[in-house]
């Protein structure tokens, strides 16, 4: 089975529909996987192999697309590596993951390279590609998922792992994600997340029903003000922060999301705030919705009633989810099972079956059902810090820091903010004698470690950090 093969099967009948539309360019699905079995013919002769790991940098663009399906299409296996990330975490993605290759846009990569790939009538984005031998022969389970995708993240204990994905998950979770989203090949949808992070359920679910997607996040927000005003779109898929932005602009009328079927609010919580303001001004409720990269997208809130706001629904039908060891006001510990799971952990190996107890995922989040079956999510059990959609793991910021000869020790936190969710805080032990006039060198000394994102927003100097008994920082 193949994801590629059954986006040709699907979209067979609409060759001349529009695929992609950025600006002023509009490749239709006829010649995006023309592009695509083009760009495959490239790969196959540069010795790329079934199973092999492709890590691919590039900005959210066609050519993202187009790369995308001609690796899967060989059954090789994506890798989608951050533009946003630092040199040092690229590196660290290519060595934990053992890539067979990498396929990086020419202006975020540099280094000896064995071929360039120059434009041509489709691909505009000059791109190089890499090859490296690797380290390691993978585990044997590895080939009998038949993978097709890894998602490179770090855990809260700093462990890192890839979430592997096989072709028939990410074919079951797309079918199970649009029971809700409901997507048809009339859908007009506007793009402005990041493509690294949320391709699966979205990109491949909208390629299987012909959408039309219009590229926004390049010269953002007037792309995404253009896609609203100029194609009339119908499906938005955006955070918060997006959101906020369209309900203080001057650019668009009252009456500019007439067209739109449904928002979706996703990658952090809607605060109440923003679904007020949004729907004063264009009339339209917010739809909020739970996706995690290792079950799918089980939560979407499809009901307009207000007095639903800060849930994110019920559960899909394809999805059963459980409350464990509730307390007294019927908050517990959000386990899930359903189809399109996680097939392993990458990095170190786990298999599906090491993951999973008795089918059930733990999420790491606390929540609550009402008497209607909407959850609401309360908390985490987890340290991640949520920035404007993007999880940030304390305990990554804290190994940078520790890194600093003039840091002792230090605690990481998030904060609440109303634009971008949580604002990532270090509170910082220094080294006798050293003063709190070192901050900027302590922010400099954390971007060229980290992504932006990643560097704490507010330092703040203590003399000791609460500790439990065993000698570990308090959370």
């Amino acid at each position: 089975m193949n994801i590629v093969d059954q986006i040709k099967q699907e979209t067979k009948q609409h060759v001349n529909r529009a695929a992609v539309i950025e600006g002023n360019r509009r490749i239709t699905y006829g010649e995006l996987l023309t592009a695509a079995d083009q760009f495959a013919a490239f790969l196959h002769q540069k010795g790329v192999e079934q199973y092999d790991r492709i890590g691919l940098l590039c900005d959210d663009s066609p050519e993202y697309i187009m790369v995308s399906l001609a690796i899967l299409s060989l059954s090789a296996v994506i890798v989608p590596i951050s533009p946003e990330q630092t040199s040092e975490e690229i590196d660290t993605v290519i060595e934990r993951i053992d890539l067979n290759f990498l396929i990086a846009d020419a202006k975020l990569r540099s280094g000896e390279y064995q071929d360039t790939i120059q434009p041509n009538d489709f691909i505009k984005k000059e791109l190089v590609f890499f090859e490296r031998r690797k380290k390691q022969n993978h585990e044997p389970e590895y080939s009998l998922l038949n993978p097709a995708f890894i998602r490179f993240s770090s855990g809260t204990t700093g462990i890192s792992k890839g979430v592997v994905l096989s072709h028939e998950a990410i074919l079951e979770r797309t079918d199970a994600a649009n029971k809700g989203l409901r997507i048809t090949s009339h859908d007009i949808v506007l793009w402005v997340l990041s493509m690294s992070y949320h391709f699966v359920v979205t990109i491949l679910l909208f390629l299987r029903r012909a959408a039309t997607i219009v590229l926004c996040t390049s010269r953002f927000p007037d792309l995404f003000i253009e896609g609203i005003v100029q194609y009339h779109g119908t499906f938005l898929y955006a955070s918060p922060f997006h959101y906020d932005l369209l309900t203080t602009t001057d650019a668009i009328e009252s009456d500019a999301l007439r067209h739109v079927r449904l928002a979706i609010s996703t990658a952090m919580k809607l605060p109440e705030k923003t679904a007020e303001a949004f729907f004063s001004r264009f009339g339209l409720e917010l739809t909020e919705a739970y996706g995690i990269i290792e079950v799918g997208l089980p939560f979407i809130k499809l009901s307009g009633n207000k007095e639903k706001r800060g849930s994110v629904g019920k559960i899909l039908p394809d999805f059963t989810v459980r409350l464990l060891n509730p307390d007294e006001n019927g908050v517990g510990e959000i386990h899930i099972q359903g189809k399109g799971m996680l097939d392993a952990y990458y990095s170190p190996w786990q298999g599906r079956e090491q993951i999973l107890s008795d089918g059930w995922f733990k999420t790491g989040d606390l929540g609550k059902i009402d008497s209607d079956g909407f959850l609401f999510i309360v908390g985490r059990d987890k340290n991640v810090i949520n920035f404007a959609g993007m999880k940030v793991f304390p305990e990554e910021i804290e190994s940078v820091l520790k890194q600093h000869p003039f840091v002792k020790e230090s605690r990481v936190h998030g904060t609440p903010h109303p634009q971008y969710g949580q604002l990532p805080v270090a509170t910082i032990v220094l080294n006798t004698g050293i003063h709190d006039s070192i901050v900027d060198d302590l922010r400099r000394f954390c971007y060229h470690r980290l992504a932006q994102y990643k560097v704490p927003k507010e330092f703040i100097f203590t003399d000791r950090l609460l500790k439990t008994a065993s000698g570990k920082i308090k959370r």
